[in-house]
């Protein structure tokens, strides 16, 4: 029986992700028109004898995280439960707690997901690799080639090219060891469990030593990347299984019209009746689209290509919307513009309004190359980087909103340029 678990962490995390996370958790945010979540539960319904998948996180259950797990167990008829943490426990610290949960039922072997990846999950082939390398007690990482510089901001791999053992893993490196990365998605047996006990007595060791100096630090609160993967390289037990599938990180906002753009891309082949067409009286669409079936475009607009349009939207005539998430309830007036953006919910933008942003995309040429996290101010100043409304802003008519982050609920009266609104 095989089992799956996504790491969701909890408010004081996505911190990069605001205004967009005040609302809405960021593991609900819509990306391509449905949760960021539904895309790792979607690929985990796919996989024959996959008997439940478990939600670990510290949010507070709340009726929106309730309300979306009944839908998706009914929809993917898998059994989905939310497993609460007490506080923050790391990415290890949070499946060793729940262990008795995970195992429960017999459980050989279980995935384990990092909410905020984008890719198109490769969990079968994860299992055939499994039982070609090493036995069903080893444990395999998904990676993917990066190029190498931006190889120094993500975990490094470095395997043995026959075997495809992992020979030697660091998190971050100072200097460059290996362009493969790891793209945060495990499948693990339990024996995994074990490592992390090591590692739990061996923290609290350590801390009754230190705990005149730093009474702060948990000893159940286990990173699975430097505190395991570290230890088990070059001892036969862990591998790698590098995808050429897309694979992205969902850290920022910006990155958010990324992965939008990718898992869209992705919908010409699993879901192709997600992608909306240009029909008679309907809007011009170009490129990839998502449209919500509740969503109200006047025909004379034009979207796309990467624009998902959510529930409710209302789109007024000769609308341009290009590379950017509308999201529920906002409403988009005549003949505004809007470019590398997302709009909160709820929002409105006036009529010949324009709103844009500058996409931080990877570089188009090099075909190994991630998108980065851009930091939100260089040199004192700004970064140009996608402008983001948060919910219920209000653009009156005529004005440019350029470079922008717009908290919720303002109702602006002029155009901004390069500026973050609070």
């Amino acid at each position: 029986m095989l089992k799956a678990v996504i790491l969701i962490g909890g408010p004081q995390k996505g911190t990069r992700f605001r205004p967009l996370s005040f609302d809405v958790a960021k593991p609900l945010f819509p990306v391509a028109g449905v949760p960021m979540i539904q895309h790792h539960i979607e690929a985990c319904a796919k996989v024959p004898h996959l008997k439940e998948i478990l939600l670990i996180g510290f949010y507070q259950p709340n009726e929106a995280l309730s309300r979306f797990l009944s839908s998706a167990q009914q929809e993917f008829k898998v059994s989905i439960r939310y497993l609460q943490e007490y506080s923050a426990l790391g990415t290890a610290g949070g499946i060793y707690h729940f262990r008795d949960q995970i195992l429960m039922g017999g459980t050989k072997a279980f995935f384990v997901m990092n909410a905020d990846v984008c890719c198109d999950f490769p969990l079968m082939e994860m299992l055939q690799f499994q039982k070609r390398h090493g036995d069903t007690n080893s444990f395999v990482m998904l990676g993917t080639t990066a190029n190498r510089q931006q190889s120094l901001n993500y975990g490094c791999i470095v395997e043995n090219q026959d075997t495809h053992e992992v020979l030697h893993y660091v998190e971050k490196p100072s200097t460059f060891v290996s362009d493969i990365i790891n793209c945060g998605v495990y499948l693990l047996s339990p024996e995994i469990f074990q490592y992390i006990g090591n590692a739990f007595q061996k923290n609290q060791e350590d801390l009754s030593i230190e705990e005149s100096t730093n009474g702060w630090q948990r000893p159940e609160s286990i990173r699975l990347e430097q505190d395991i993967f570290t230890a088990l390289a070059s001892h036969g037990k862990l591998f790698v299984y590098k995808t050429n599938g897309f694979w992205s990180q969902i850290k920022s906002a910006g990155s958010a019209i990324y992965a939008s753009r990718l898992y869209l891309n992705s919908y010409n082949k699993t879901h192709p009746e997600r992608l909306a067409k240009t029909k008679d009286g309907g809007p011009t669409i170009e490129g990839n689209v998502y449209i919500h079936p509740t969503a109200n475009v006047n025909p004379t607009a034009t979207l796309g290509p990467n624009v998902s349009i959510g529930t409710g939207v209302t789109i007024g005539a000769g609308v341009r919307v290009r590379e950017s998430i509308i999201l529920h309830g906002a409403t988009v007036q005549d003949h505004s513009c809007v470019l590398n953006s997302i709009v909160g919910w709820d929002s409105i933008i006036g009529r010949w309004a324009r709103v844009e942003g500058t996409p931080s995309d990877p570089n188009p040429n090099d075909p190994y190359a991630k998108i980065d996290s851009e930091t939100l101010f260089r040199d004192g100043k700004l970064t140009p980087s996608i402008t983001i409304l948060g919910c219920n802003v209000s653009i009156p008519a005529e004005v440019i909103i350029l470079n922008s982050i717009v908290l919720p609920h303002k109702d602006l009266n002029r155009s901004f340029k390069n500026q973050i609104i609070l």
